[in-house]
């Protein structure tokens, strides 16, 4: 026990992220063909499906994304008004967003382009059958005049109730702004949100000793449920995405942090393990949120005035990760229905999921309202998201850590751009080297 505890964070999530497959599989071949599987234990009987994956495991890994879940509103918020009244210039805050946007749309067209490229070399939708029973219901995308109005809140204390983060990261602005500009009472109101962050920062510390259990309840229920057969059968498309995600987040992002910043991107690329490692147990970058942001700060060297508004607003608006899905799709979808689409048929698909990265932020279930416009766009039947929608859950998990990757790029890119940088923390290999070491009080 003492050695698991000496255990690194990152190695502790790593040996509950694969003690969670291992028991996934074992539960699974147990539960083949059968609805459950009664353990004899004397007098009563232990049901596996009912007390363990739909119990146990259940309740384990929904506690743990609760727990991150509950974070993100005050973090993003408390951060995000630390960071924008300690900017000695206001006018920063236009080019943090104009630089930040315009990073986070260059590169999700740049994902979504290495994707249709890929997938149009190995043709993975040649030879399949399209299922008689194929179904998907799209909802209705907002426009992107309606995300812009909605942007700014009615009621702040709602869109913090409800979680709608863009509604937030504006007010939270809005209030930073005015702190600076408030002389002597906005400098009292600061103090009491630094103490706020540090006090919040804490308790991010706290819930991460859940982290191990929480990945590995995760990991234990979606192994134990998963379609393997599905996945087979789909072996082409999902090896396709999964290598157009690996090639983004490895070639893309180190070509383009090295390009802007000159920094060393294998050194980045392991600070980053441990954010990753959250996002692909989580599959929400806004759960992910509160580690990403000790990241791009503690780990990686950029000032909390940069990255509490970009990794918040990267959080909500980049796609790279969605994009490389919606690029393959597009193709797999159109060599299934045999329908043949032209160059200006892949520059709309191009130009329709980047704009849509910001026209359908904040929206439940982005993914795929996003490829089914892309899909309409271009004359593709809808239905054909319902053949791919069986293991979206699995190649969600990959494309959420690419998108916290590309978050915590920009922010490296912008804040080195901007002066508030601190290259010794970056080069530091043990600079906040988890998160429990930062806060050695926590133990």
């Amino acid at each position: 026990m003492s050695k698991v505890r000496s255990l690194s964070l990152t190695s502790r999530i790593m040996v509950g992220m694969v003690l969670g497959v291992v028991v996934g599989f074992i539960f699974q071949a147990i539960l083949a063909g059968e609805d459950d599987f009664l353990i004899p234990l004397g007098l009563f009987s232990l049901p596996i499906k009912a007390f363990f994956v739909d119990g146990i495991f259940h309740v384990g890994g929904q506690i743990f994304i609760a727990s991150l879940k509950m974070l993100v509103v005050p973090l993003v918020f408390v951060s995000l008004v630390c960071g924008t009244c300690s900017l000695s210039d206001p006018k920063k805050l236009g080019r943090l967003g104009g630089k930040s946007i315009l990073l986070y749309l260059a590169t999700t067209a740049i994902a979504i382009t290495v994707a249709i490229t890929l997938a149009l070399l190995v043709n993975p939708g040649e030879g399949i059958n399209l299922p008689s029973d194929a179904n998907y219901s799209a909802k209705e995308a907002p426009t992107l005049a309606q995300v812009i109005i909605g942007m700014f809140p009615t009621n702040p204390i709602d869109a913090m109730a409800s979680g709608n983060m863009l509604q937030v990261i504006v007010f939270a602005l809005l209030f930073g702004v005015a702190m600076a500009l408030s002389g002597k009472a906005g400098k009292r109101v600061a103090s009491v949100f630094e103490d706020l962050n540090t006090v919040i920062l804490k308790l991010v510390t706290l819930l991460m000793n859940i982290a191990p259990y929480g990945v590995f309840f995760l990991m234990a229920k979606l192994f134990t449920t998963i379609d393997l057969k599905l996945i087979t059968s789909l072996a082409l498309y999902f090896g396709v995405v999964v290598f157009a995600l690996l090639f983004h987040g490895f070639v893309n992002y180190s070509l383009l942090l090295k390009l802007f910043t000159g920094l060393n991107p294998v050194t980045f690329l392991k600070k980053m393990k441990n954010a990753c490692l959250f996002a692909f147990s989580t599959s929400s970058s806004s759960a992910t949120m509160p580690i990403t942001l000790e990241t791009a700060n503690k780990k990686l060297g950029a000032h909390n005035s940069v990255a509490s508004f970009t990794v918040p607003l990267g959080a909500t608006i980049n796609m790279d990760g969605t994009a490389i899905m919606q690029g393959v799709a597009t193709v797999f979808i159109s060599q299934v229905f045999a329908v043949d689409l032209t160059i200006s048929d892949y520059l709309m698909v191009i130009l329709t999921a980047t704009l849509a990265s910001v026209g359908t932020a904040g929206v439940p279930g982005v993914g795929l309202i996003m490829l089914a416009m892309v899909l309409n766009q271009v004359g593709l039947p809808v239905e054909g998201i319902a053949i791919i929608i069986g293991v979206d859950r699995l190649l969600d998990m990959t494309r959420t850590a690419v998108n916290v990757t590309g978050d915590c790029m920009v922010t490296c890119v912008v804040a080195k751009s901007e002066g508030e940088f601190d290259e010794d923390v970056f080069n530091d290999p043990n600079a906040a080297k988890d998160l429990e070491d930062y806060h050695k009080s926590i133990n």
